[in-house]
């Protein structure tokens, strides 16, 4: 079979993995548990019993991953042990604790991480746990002090043998056994020792208190195993027949409680249940999400000699039982396992059968369907070539469709030259005449750079299509390059002084001949110095640096002046490419029209540049001719004569327009004020000084430093282009309409980008109106005028008698403003210590912006507004409550009666007392 197709694939691959599914032995319903139990100390007898009851319940559920540490009495290793555990991902967590206090806290941690925790035997000194199982030690004690009475028939002396000092256990028993005896007058507790709940120990304290024991008639041992080393010490003394002994576990097994008072080793013992049945049993619960008791507290009860036998076989009883059941599990185990085995073979023959039989099946559909593929694809081959001549012939036509479409754009190109030269022939007659130019000169020589703009644009379209499309062959001569740089170089002196710029050529020959098209390559060096002057600060330093270099010539044009990052330096070859260094935008030809004519001479141009340092721009020509056959004669001398004339194209663009001297000093102050941002210095020059006839002014020329001017000037409106370096007007009027301090400002956004869709982008950015370039200035100054009007509009409606509930507030912001401070105002009318900064404090923002923004929205100051509420607020009370004059005073927030009549006086043209008497 060669061929399965994807049909096939989706038939077959469903019927395998069905019967895969079958084959596969399935797994237990519930997921297995993984069940972390951390003992304090698991080397005595009584805590070995608590781990084999939970061996034995959870016997009863296979599948379990029970993880057991045995801290061995160390309270940080059990910290470390259980930490291990929680790391390990265990489902849920038993602890036996060592101490209450140093367990706590990984206790609170497991808890806190949402691990189930169960609290065995021992508390913590926190709540933080899931569940507590557990016998009531106070009970154990309080039972034991009963039975002592009892023993004792109601009069003698008791030796008290305690567990660990700060254990919980060794506190509770004590504490119960202390209360049950405080009730019986005939028995004494006449001495209290730590036994650290083992034998060796208590043996050690009860020598010393040896003449305590001689006068003692019974002894109670927190446990057993103290109970035992007890008796033993009582019997070197030889008091053991005089003194009772009760201790504390009967546990089964040898060696344990149950032994001890069978034996008469002890005269009794009180049960104190392990609880590791129960904690399994809880935890099963709770991972089952069963309801479950948060406190299993465990019974206690006395055996002595009455009951001991009976304990006794219920014990072995039980032991024999487990034992059955662990036989039976093994061999439920062994019989799973047959079971598995059989069924993992025979869904092997069943997956095996189907799969041949799904197999043959397929073979002879592929056969079929190869037959019908090969026809289909026969007559594909036979389609796809008659689509191959379809694009060769399309394609003709397109490249002759672009190369027409390409014809027309260089033939509009050349035309513009014509109107172009119209223009620029009376414009420079009128710069001229000194009638027209003391009236419209600044105007003039703004249209009159912009003329020399266009026409150094169109020129580069025209290079730019000679050299890409119509292959030009560039006609070289003869030339001493040190002299036509020097002559160049010379053309832009001018520019340079005006500067204060150092524009110098660093040469050691006098004169080097190279092969090269003097009307081609002057562009290239036009082009690059006046890059340099345009990104060189005032004051900088511009050189040209010419160095042999064996058969080459290398001619650096470098400058100290702004520089680019190395991302920017990049892609200044590429068409259009636009560097966003901030000092004015270009049309991103000139330095990839330069590499092409670099390229025509078989030279080499590249750039090295560090941001705020410099840039240098190094071109590499051979010094003989690779051409030709035939070079031209040389055409140096005669194309110096035109240089001057074709330099203008590239130096007017550098002319700085004057600066009209400023008279503001003179003027009377400007009541509104507008900020604009534009990158193009002669817009945003032509702009401030028109509107600066009826507005103060602010300039920026990029979007960082227009939002630095926004948030410091807080203008009445503002007017920002589009496209500009650092940030995009767009996200100027997104960032400055989400700004308390600026939310009211009315934005006008300026833009070459015309079409419908980018307009409503434009105003999604919230700006409060778009225009497109060109614009016209009359309707900009009306829509200035008529965006302050609507908010001196809403300044009326703010300070209005109307309630500010009622205002119809356009900006959610300046409604949130107007909101918040005048509720804060209304709250402290009656403080009469309320100023500017608690204001400031309370709405977190300056006191200047606080200003600003109260002026702009309300059209008053802020201590204003606080006496004008103040006053309304007691032309209220006048009319409407019965207090005194001197009770309203107060409560508006005036020091003295007096001082509120005169300014009510001052306000209303009367006192309070007779504006009162008038609208009785």
């Amino acid at each position: 079979m060669t061929f399965i197709g994807k049909r096939q694939i989706a038939i077959l691959l469903p019927l395998v993995c069905m019967f895969l599914l079958i084959g596969c032995k399935k797994s237990d319903k519930k997921s297995l548990y993984t069940i972390g139990f951390s003992q304090c100390i698991g080397s005595d007898l009584w805590r070995r019993n608590m781990l084999d009851e939970m061996r034995m319940e959870l016997s009863l559920h296979p599948g379990v991953n029970f993880v057991y540490a045995d801290a061995n009495g160390n309270s940080a290793k059990q910290v470390e042990q259980v930490k291990s555990m929680l790391n390990e991902g265990i489902d849920l967590l038993i602890i036996s604790p060592n101490e209450a206090q140093p367990l706590t806290g990984i206790v609170e941690q497991a808890y806190n991480k949402g691990i189930p925790v169960i609290v065995i035997d021992r508390k913590t000194a926190s709540a933080s746990y899931t569940a507590y199982v557990g016998a009531d030690n106070y009970q154990v004690g309080k039972l034991a002090g009963e039975y002592m009475n009892t023993m004792l028939k109601g009069r003698g002396n008791i030796v008290e043998v305690m567990g660990l000092p700060g254990s919980s256990p060794a506190i509770e028993r004590q504490r119960g056994f202390y209360e049950a005896i405080s009730r019986y007058r005939g028995i004494h507790i006449i001495k209290q020792v730590y036994g650290d709940w083992l034998k060796d120990s208590a043996e050690k304290q009860l020598i010393q208190i040896e003449p305590a024991l001689r006068t003692a008639d019974a002894l109670f041992a927190h446990n057993d195993v103290m109970a035992l080393g007890s008796r033993e010490v009582l019997e070197r003394l030889g008091l053991r027949k005089k003194i009772n002994i009760l201790g504390v576990d009967a546990l089964p097994g040898n060696g344990g409680g149950l032994q001890m008072v069978s034996a008469g080793k002890l005269n009794a013992s009180l049960v104190y249940p392990t609880g590791g049945k129960e904690a399994i049993m809880t935890a099963f619960r709770i991972l089952n999400k069963e309801s479950f008791s948060r406190e299993t507290i465990l019974q206690s009860f006395v055996i002595d000699s009455a009951n001991v036998q009976l304990m006794k076989l219920q014990w072995g009883k039980i032991s024999s039982q487990q034992k059955d059941i662990e036989r039976q599990q093994v061999l439920l185990a062994e019989q799973r396992e047959i079971y598995n085995n059989q069924q993992l073979v025979l869904n092997i023959i069943v997956i095996t059968l189907v799969l041949a039989i799904v197999f043959g099946g397929l073979a002879f559909y592929s056969l079929t369907e190869n037959r019908k593929i090969n026809k289909s694809l026969g007559a594909k081959n036979n389609e796809i070539l008659n689509q191959r001549n379809q694009l060769i012939e399309m394609s003709a036509r397109a490249e002759a469709a672009t190369e027409a479409k390409l014809n027309f754009f260089t033939n509009i190109s050349h035309e513009f030259r014509t109107p172009l030269t119209l223009i620029l022939s009376p414009v420079e007659e009128m710069i001229q005449s000194e009638k027209i130019s003391h009236l419209a000169g600044k105007q003039l020589k703004l249209i009159h750079k912009n003329i020399f703009r266009l026409l150094r644009l169109v020129n580069q379209l025209i290079d730019y299509r000679k050299i890409e499309y119509d292959k030009q062959q560039i006609s070289v001569s003869r030339n001493n390059l040190v002299s036509f740089v020097r002559d160049i170089l010379e053309s832009f002196q001018h520019n340079a002084l005006k500067r204060n710029i150092s524009l110098s050529l660093i040469s050691k020959e006098q004169a080097i001949m190279v092969w090269f098209d003097a009307d081609l390559l002057d562009k290239v060096f036009f082009n690059l110095i006046a890059n340099a002057l345009k990104f060189t600060n005032d004051g900088g330093r511009i050189q040209l640096i010419l160095n042999l270099r064996e058969d080459m010539i290398e001619i650096a044009v470098q400058d100290n002046g702004i520089g680019m990052e190395p991302g920017e330096a990049a892609h200044v070859f590429e068409q259009f490419y636009q560097a966003d260094n901030g000092m004015g935008r270009g049309s991103g030809l000139g330095l990839s029209l330069s590499k092409e004519i670099v390229s025509l001479h078989f030279g080499t141009i590249k750039v090295s540049s560090k941001k705020w340092q410099g840039t240098t721009f190094t071109i590499s020509l051979p010094l003989e001719n690779k051409h030709q056959p035939h070079p031209l004669p040389n055409a140096a001398d005669s194309n110096k004569l035109s240089i001057a004339e074709r330099v203008k194209i590239y130096t007017t663009d550098l002319e700085e327009n004057a600066k009209p001297a400023s008279t503001e000093a003179f003027l009377a102050p400007k009541e509104h004020s507008v900020l604009i941002i534009e990158d193009n210095t002669d817009l945003l020059n032509y702009l401030g000084e028109k509107l600066g006839k009826s507005y103060e002014v602010f300039l920026a020329d990029n979007g960082s430093a227009g939002l630095s001017e926004a948030f410091q000037n807080i203008p009445d409106i503002i007017i920002a282009d589009v496209m500009l370096p650092g940030v995009s007007g767009k996200a100027i009027a997104e960032t400055l309409k989400t700004d308390m301090r600026t939310s009211h400002i009315p934005i006008i956004l300026l833009t070459a980008q015309v079409s419908m869709e980018q307009q409503i982008d434009g105003i999604k950015s919230m700006a409060d109106a778009y225009m497109t370039k060109p614009f016209n200035y009359a309707h900009l100054q009306a829509t200035v005028k008529n965006l302050i009007g609507n908010r001196l509009i809403l300044k009326e409606h703010f300070t209005s008698e109307v309630s500010h509930g009622t205002l119809p507030v356009s900006k959610t912001l300046d409604k949130k403003f107007i909101n918040d401070f005048s509720g804060i105002v209304e709250q402290n009318l009656a403080n009469e210590n309320l100023n500017v900064d608690e204001i400031c404090k309370t709405l977190n923002i300056s006191r200047v912006q606080l200003y600003r923004k109260v002026k702009a929205l309300l059209g008053c100051s802020v201590t204003d507004y606080i006496l004008n509420r103040r006053l309304k607020k007691a032309k209220y009370l006048l009319l409407n409550e019965a207090y005194s004059i001197a009770e309203i005073t107060y409560m508006v927030g005036f020091s003295s009666p007096n001082y509120f009549s005169t300014v009510f006086k001052t306000k209303y043209s009367c006192t309070p007392s007779e504006f009162k008497k008038q609208h009785s």
